[in-house]
């Protein structure tokens, strides 16, 4: 997969998300929300547990697990800015037409953070040796785990692009307008990833130390769309249905 395929997949996850609100108005995008959320969320706990702590431990820098600690810390502070619209939390409010900025920033900075080590898929076989870290190379192709986190990244940007589209139109946005900062937004990740690309491949930072922040955040996403999925404390069967589907793809993509 190259950078410009991998920069239109992340773009068109979001774009695909604000075209279900613009272009679906009819169907109830709560209940549609609350599924995919369930299916991004089960996909990445699958992959956190199952593939990248493993490997992380395995190849990571001593002290990786305060890493994936910070990770989830860093989650739950930007989670205070955005309202938890990560994992489906939509508070619209009369803000007169005005983006909350502290809800873009945050889910920016989430956004850009998160596609950072997908730099690794495109860096070629002169720094072989940071994909290798990152994906599996005894029995897999290089990169293949980290088609697995564009996967699970792709998967969860949906229900997130379906929740800030509705909240900017029910804020009183122009269609327009809403178009606009949602592809700011879509813009995020690809830029993230092009960041670590050259940043790796100069030696700015280590892609290990990145995936295992990332990580941390993912399983603060995920357990919390998990718990937060449940209705009286006990899962509707379709949610539950599509979280075994998440683990489901998950394996399967590893």
């Amino acid at each position: 997969m190259t950078l410009l395929w991998g920069t239109l997949l992340l773009i068109s996850s979001v774009l695909v998300g604000g075209g279900v609100v613009v272009f679906l108005q009819n169907l109830n995008r709560g209940k549609i929300i609350k599924v995919l959320l369930s299916l991004s969320g089960g996909f990445l706990l699958a992959i956190a547990f199952i593939h990248f702590i493993p490997e992380i431990y395995a190849h990571g820098s001593e002290g990786v697990g305060y890493y994936i600690l910070l990770g989830f810390l860093v989650q739950l502070f930007l989670e205070y800015f955005s309202g938890g619209i990560e994992h489906g939390h939509i508070h619209a409010k009369d803000t007169k037409g005005t983006i909350p900025w502290s809800l873009f920033i945050a889910l920016s900075i989430h956004s850009f953070f998160e596609g950072m080590p997908l730099a690794a898929e495109f860096l070629g076989e002169a720094s072989e040796h940071v994909v290798e870290h990152v994906g599996h190379h005894h029995h897999h192709s290089k990169g293949e785990g980290v088609q697995g986190l564009l996967l699970g990244i792709i998967l969860h940007k949906i229900p997130v692009s379906i929740a800030l589209m509705t909240l900017l139109l029910a804020s009183g946005f122009k269609v327009s307008k809403a178009w606009g900062v949602l592809f700011a937004f879509a813009l995020m990740a690809p830029l993230g990833m092009i960041v670590g690309h050259y940043g790796a491949k100069n030696a700015f930072f280590n892609l290990e130390i990145i995936l295992a922040v990332v990580v941390g955040m993912f399983l603060h996403i995920s357990t919390t769309i998990i718990f937060e999925s449940s209705e009286n404390h006990k899962f509707n069967f379709i949610k539950l249905v599509s979280l075994l589907v998440g683990v489901g793809l998950a394996i399967l993509a590893i």
